[in-house]
Order: structure tokens, then sequence, then C-alpha cells
């Protein structure tokens, strides 16, 4: 049987996720790795960290597709003095390849606010801030029935996993909002995009990576909350693996066990 080579997959992957839509700042796309190899399978995370290239050695598959890029704003030195230098010799070392999807998933209709808003329980979306007709950041929709502040917000706990929200005052004289109908959204850092929640009349604005003023800009118009990076932006992982299941059966797709957020609540 012809095997499939990681360079016949990283095409495929560029032809679904678009590198083209990523901002100018990102760098996605394939970024370690021999294309010519056989894929002998594939591990998809948010993060490549030291555990998540464990995983993929301990069950042999050679290429990992994560929604961050390890090579972000480029490596001055790959030694085994830090963890990134380590990293990428470990890589190397056992021929794994690494491909990332990363503003570009954000900004497709069906990628992180999709689904975001797909498990929130959003109707009738649409996208926040358009880029072109069909792509953009975030999303905007509506519940199925007006729901109460308290309630929806622990909804969103619960979905996201999250033991605590950050959020701009509710239910006090300078926010008079007391139940949720439209919901704004955007996975990861979107403080950017408040101005836009507003625009949209949305009563909710769910993002992450907030400063303390940034939920000023509230100003009683709209609930303002960081529900967490990695947890409004996990279910990438889910993405990755139902696109790549449904394309290639020869050989295995795993989501990381291994992988989790940088950032720990106590």
């Amino acid at each position: 049987m012809e095997h499939t080579t990681i360079g016949q997959v990283a095409s495929w992957l560029d032809a679904t996720f678009r590198p083209e839509l990523q901002e100018d700042y990102d760098n996605a796309g394939f970024l370690i790795g021999q294309r010519q190899e056989p894929c002998t399978g594939i591990l998809v995370a948010l993060d490549l960290t030291p555990a998540v290239v464990d995983e993929a050695i301990e069950h042999g598959l050679n290429l990992i597709v994560t929604h961050h890029p390890f090579i972000f704003s480029g490596l001055k030195r790959i030694t085994s003095d830090n963890e990134a230098g380590r990293t990428v010799i470990n890589l190397i070392r056992h021929g794994i390849a690494v491909y990332a999807a990363h503003t570009n998933l954000d900004n497709l209709p069906w990628g992180v606010n999709g689904i975001l808003s797909e498990k929130l329980g959003l109707q009738n979306t649409r996208i926040l801030k358009p880029m072109d007709p069909e792509n953009g950041a975030g999303m905007v929709g509506e519940l199925p029935e007006p729901m109460p502040v308290d309630t929806f917000l622990q909804k969103v706990k619960g979905i996201l996993g999250i033991p605590t929200l950050r959020t701009s005052p509710i239910n006090t004289k300078h926010s008079p909002l007391n139940t949720i109908t439209r919901v704004a959204l955007c996975g990861g850092s979107g403080a950017s995009f408040i101005g836009d929640a507003l625009t949209a009349k949305a009563d909710i604005y769910i993002t992450a990576d907030l400063k303390y003023h940034d939920f000023q800009r509230a100003e009683g118009r709209i609930i303002i909350v960081d529900a967490g990076h990695y947890e409004t932006e996990q279910f990438a992982k889910e993405i990755f693996y139902r696109a790549i299941s449904e394309k290639f059966s020869n050989f295995a797709c795993r989501i990381s066990t291994k992988q989790e957020s940088l950032v720990c609540y106590i």
C-alpha cells in the first residue's frame, strides 16, 4: 500500500485551513520536518509542549498539529540549554514534524469561534469582524431563548471547564443587564473586538487575556467576560481531529491527553 507522506498531509492541511488567512504577525503552516517522510500518525494539541512531544513518541506518531505555532517570533539558538531548544532537538531526533493552524483557524467561520458558538448553543451566527464576505474574527449569535446572566455564566464555566471567570460588574447600578440573548465571542486574545461586540448590540462578550481597564469599556452596556485563553480555544483540537480523521484512514489521529492549560487556577 502506498504511504501518505508528511508533505502530502501538510499540503492538504494548507488547502483545508488556509494559511493565507492568517494575520501578518502570525507564523502558521508547516514549521518543522521532512516532507518526503511517510506519515505514521498525527497527534493534535493546542500547544507544543515537552509532554506532547513525549506522547507522540510513545504512540509512534510523527506529525504534531497544533493551534499555537511553536516557532512564533523565531528561535535564535537551538541548544539543550533551554526548553525550546531541547524540544526541537527531541523532535528532530525522533523524526517528528510540526504543523500549526493559528489565526487562519480563528478567521475561518467554522474554526475556533464557530465551534465555540456551537458548544454554547448559539443560533443565527455571523462573523463579528469580517475580513471578507465569508471569513473574519469572532462570532455573534443568539441563544434559543433569553437566559438569566448567572445561569448563562454557570453554563459557560461548565462547557469550558473553567472554575472561575473574570467579568465586568454584573447586576449593579452600573450594569442593568440581567438576561442574556445575544452573545459575541472571540476565542483567545480578543480585547480589540470589544467595540465590535458593542456595535453588534451583544448582551455579553466572551474572550480572554483582558487587561484591567478593558473591563471599563463595558460602560454598563455589555457584560465583558475573560474566560481563559486555553479554555476558549481548546475545541480547536476537535476541529483538527474531525477533519483529519475524515480525510485519512491509513494512519491514526489522536487528540493529546497530555495537553493542559499553561495557566493554573488555585
